[in-house]
Formats: structure tokens, C-alpha cells, sequence
């Protein structure tokens, strides 16, 4: 079994913004596998189960808020008697433009405060991760403002196709392998 978690914050105020990338991805999955995201009663989380294929699979969107994402991640790991490979980490990324995906099998926080969270909790940097440009931030705006910002009128007309290349790309990871993931969507 996979565990896809989603980085974002919870609330109404945090829904559309660049930071919530994650918990947009995994919106889009749920809806193309039929899923539907319940409030868990043992951890801090929304959670879908279900299938991707042929892999069964938790999508789990962490309500502790980003910085302390790790708190959910590893209760829920624990419970599941997961390793950090059983897990698939999907989140914004300031370091790259817009829309980019890179898939990775392992790696640093990169200055992730939520994937910190996750490291620290963990103790191990052995699991999947698919980073999604959201560009960086503009002169004159602070780094949590951008983050913490809605979407540009361009970002929003390109959202649909930028979300849905992340959830092909959890669909392959989870089918193929992370690996093949790279091969796929690092080159684009």
C-alpha cells in the first residue's frame, strides 16, 4: 500500500493558494479514481482510499498545517507499519517555474518547511517526492506572501493542465515506479 500525501494548509483561506498545490493534486485524483476524502478520527488528516491502478492507496492530506505536516505523516505510517519508501510526497516549489514537475525516489527538504517536517519526523529522506513549480517570488513580495498568495488570472487559466500533469504523474509513480516517473516527467 502507498501513502500519497498532499502538503497545504487547511481552511477556506488556504484552498487556492500557490502553497496548497499538494491537496489540489490529490483533489484531482480522487475525482478521476472515484475516492472520496474523510475526516480521520486517529489522525489529523482527509483521507481517500482506494486504488490507482493496480496499487492500493491512502491519499492523505494533512490538516496540522504545513509546517508540522510530519506529525500526521508519521502517525499514520506508524499505524499502517510503513516505511518511508511506502510513502509519496506531492508539494509546491519555489525553485522552480511555473508548472514544472520533478519527480524524485529520495532527497533534502530544499528548503521545504513541510517536507522538513516530514525528514525530521521520519528521520529519513527515503521517500518519493514530486515538486511542483510555482515560480519565485516576486521583488518587493515576501516568500510567505507568495506562497500564502492566490493563484495570477494566468496561473488559474493554466491550473487544470498543470494539476492534472502532477496527478499523471503520482499515477505513474504508483503504477511504473518512481523511477519511471522521473524518466516521463523530469524531461519535460
Amino acid at each position: 500500500m502507498k501513502l500519497i500525501v498532499g502538503l497545504g494548509n487547511p481552511g477556506r483561506e488556504y484552498e487556492m493558494t500557490r502553497h496548497n498545490i499538494g491537496f489540489l493534486v490529490l483533489d484531482e485524483l480522487a475525482v478521476r479514481n472515484g475516492l472520496s476524502f474523510r475526516k480521520s478520527w486517529w489522525f489529523s488528516a482527509h483521507i481517500a482510499k482506494g486504488g490507482i491502478g493496480n496499487e492500493q492507496v491512502w491519499l492523505v492530506k494533512p490538516q496540522t498545517f504545513m509546517n508540522r505536516s510530519g506529525q500526521s505523516v508519521g502517525s499514520i505510517l506508524r499505524k499502517r507499519k510503513g516505511l518511508p519508501k511506502d510513502l509519496l510526497v506531492v508539494f509546491d516549489d519555489v525553485a522552480l517555474e511555473w508548472g514544472t514537475l520533478r519527480v524524485r525516489a529520495k532527497g533534502s527538504a530544499g528548503g521545504h518547511n513541510g517536507v522538513q517536517s516530514i525528514l525530521d519526523t521520519l528521520e529519513s529522506g527515503a521517500f518519493g517526492r514530486i515538486r511542483v513549480g510555482i515560480g519565485s517570488k516576486p521583488d518587493k513580495v515576501s516568500l510567505a506572501d507568495h506562497v500564502l498568495g492566490p493563484f495570477s488570472a494566468e496561473e488559474q487559466q493554466e491550473m487544470a493542465g498543470v494539476v492534472g500533469r502532477a496527478a499523471d504523474a503520482v499515477e505513474a509513480a504508483c503504477n511504473d515506479g518512481v523511477e519511471r516517473a522521473m524518466n516521463i516527467f523530469n524531461c519535460r
